[in-house]
């Protein structure tokens, strides 16, 4: 018995070992299942990204005002690592417009774009924010990452977008634009417009052009002229290589660099060398702010993605797992030499469409990037910087969403006045004040809305059991039964405003003999709202008045009968309204039942 014991707990403590190992490493859920059906699927799927993410990875880069391979080293390790930690089938992790405009803003702070400073702070920051994420993650607590409102997050990927177009217009057109803010850089745009180069903008205007007619039209020509839903699809997907390779080539064929076109120049050949990032305490104490908008935002738009993704094949994403993965990735990016990234709307979506089943996609695109940087970097020498400018343009506008000014306004105006201050914040004082002013907001305007919820009077619907509002539906009452029901938790912001709107409601009927509180919509009662109930009670018994409750939820009830508050109520606690009205006036009540509905 003893040993089928020892037996039995060394059998629950392998199970207990297999589970935390199958948790913080999904590969070894997914990768029993691997086939070579599945393995020929994730290399197209890995071809196709690959294509993508090279002119990307160099646009983003050179958007955080960093040297292009940086790019191509930050779309190396972190597809790799994310693929043994990460949850999601199909989400592409690497560098992204938004966290790349972010890693720029905190790091000229530290020093100018170009120095080996500004190129240590970027990487610092990888570092920073994928040691919180990883912290956050081990801690489960994903869960603050809600506190980013969708209208603040909508407001600030718009307000983003439009600040980061508006910036590679300077490029495009081969002209200077200063200034850290979109009104800074409209208006350096503006007084700079005259010095516009003939060369770089005749480059970079046909490229955007191109590359919106692809994104657009080139899918439903291919479709028309009975090209295949994936081969029109891929081909449309190859559009800004086909730019970079056009352009690459006019400019070599022509010698315009010697004519004022800016290229990309050397790009050094070979992979990353892994190197430990600054870890100067007074840059990380800079940094720690930043690092972490970076990584919640990152999160974000992280999370979405991969939720809305996996839904479509009923598949399952850890959201605390996702917070461990893309902090490995960050990690892995730091001591590579890249910079912060997450996971990206439009390339997971090339990844899922494409066909890919597991993240061995994202592992199998790292090493086409890998071979890239071995072998094709030369080939980038002229490449024209307008190019990716415009490849830049072209895909963050796709994350413009004006309309949803016009729906959030129409729906509610406090989430309107949050998107509002975000966008504006952000164009005048840069992202992370506007994201700081967002959350800020968003979080005082919630406070405010709950410090004042809904209290409807209610009253019995003929016919049936149910209570409602009386200014919406015609209902039954006694003169001397204040019912009201109320729309919120209690607690400490809106305990007083239940206190005075009871007292001044009593006080303006002199017939008020029972107060009846419905909480069906109450899932917390604090300190704070439990002193205001007994308050409440004892003023409504020094005026002859009983107070009651009804439909109160268990977890409530337990809570409260570990006070003395139940033992001093002049009324009771009732399962339901309408037995708190019978017990108080059963003919009525009776009556109301049986009458014909109107």
């Amino acid at each position: 018995m003893s040993g089928q014991s020892k037996r039995t707990r060394g059998s629950d403590r392998t199970q207990t070992v297999h589970g935390l190992l199958r948790r913080y490493f999904p590969i070894l859920a997914w990768g029993r299942e691997y086939s070579s059906r599945t393995l020929l699927n994730d290399l197209i799927v890995a071809a196709i990204v690959t294509v993508m993410l090279i002119p990307q990875s160099l646009a983003y880069a050179l958007l955080a005002g960093l040297p292009a391979q940086v790019g191509l080293y930050a779309s190396m390790a972190p597809l790799v690592i994310y693929a043994v930690f990460g949850t999601s089938r199909t989400l592409a992790v690497g560098p992204v417009a938004v966290s790349s405009l972010m890693t720029a803003a905190a790091a000229e702070t530290i020093a100018a774009q170009g120095s080996p400073e500004y190129l240590g702070a970027a990487i610092a920051l990888a570092l920073i924010s994928g040691l919180l994420l990883l912290v956050m993650g081990l801690l489960r607590l994903g869960f603050l990452a809600n506190f980013l409102s969708h209208p603040v997050i909508s407001g600030f990927i718009t307000a983003s977008a439009i600040q980061i177009a508006a910036s590679q217009c300077a490029p495009l057109l081969g002209i200077r634009a200063d200034g850290h803010s979109f009104l800074d850089v409209f208006v350096s745009l503006a007084r700079n417009l005259g010095e516009t180069h003939p060369y770089t903008a005749a480059i970079g205007l046909a490229s955007l052009v191109f590359l919106f007619w692809v994104r657009h039209s080139l899918k439903p020509l291919l479709r028309g002229l009975g090209v295949g839903e994936r081969a029109a699809d891929i081909l449309a997907k190859a559009g800004p290589a086909a730019a970079i390779v056009t352009t690459t080539s006019v400019v070599w064929g022509f010698g315009l660099a010697a004519h004022g076109v800016r290229i990309v120049g050397a790009v050094p050949q070979g992979l990353p060398r892994l190197a430990l990032p600054p870890l100067d305490p007074a840059l990380w104490t800079k940094m720690l702010v930043p690092a972490l908008l970076i990584s919640i935002v990152g999160y974000v738009e992280s999370i979405s993605v991969a939720l809305t993704l996996a839904a479509k094949r009923r598949q399952r994403v850890d959201p605390d797992q996702e917070l461990v993965a893309l902090g490995m990735a960050n990690v892995g990016a730091a001591v590579s030499g890249g910079f912060p990234v997450t996971g990206g709307f439009a390339r997971s979506v090339v990844n899922f469409e494409a066909g890919a089943e597991t993240p061995a996609a994202g592992a199998f695109t790292a090493a086409g990037i890998a071979l890239a940087t071995l072998f094709l970097t030369p080939l980038l020498y002229f490449l024209p910087n307008a190019t990716l400018a415009a490849t830049i343009i072209v895909a963050v506008l796709s994350l413009v969403d004006i309309g949803a000014l016009k729906r959030t306004w129409a729906y509610s105006k406090a989430d309107f006045a949050a998107m509002a201050a975000t966008i504006l914040a952000t164009w005048a004082e840069g992202v992370e004040a506007g994201l700081v002013v967002g959350v800020g907001l968003a979080i005082f305007l919630h406070l405010y809305a709950s410090s004042r919820p809904h209290i409807a009077v209610v009253g019995q619907l003929p016919g049936t059991a149910h209570f409602r509002n009386v200014a919406r539906h015609t209902v039954v009452t006694d003169p001397e039964i204040l019912s009201l029901r109320v729309d919120e938790s209690l607690y400490f912001p809106n305990a007083r405003f239940i206190e005075e709107f009871i007292h001044e409601a009593v006080a303006a009927n002199s017939a008020i003999r029972h107060v009846i509180l419905e909480c069906p919509a109450v899932n917390v009662i604090d300190a704070s709202a439990l002193e205001s109930l007994e308050t409440i009670n004892r003023r409504l018994k020094d005026g002859g008045i009983r107070f009651h409750l009804s439909e109160v939820k268990g977890p409530i009830m337990d809570r409260l009968k570990g006070t003395h508050f139940l033992e001093a109520l002049t009324g009771k606690v009732h399962l339901s309204q309408f037995d708190a009205v019978s017990s108080i006036n059963a003919e009525l009540a009776r009556r109301t039942l049986q009458a014909r509905r109107l």
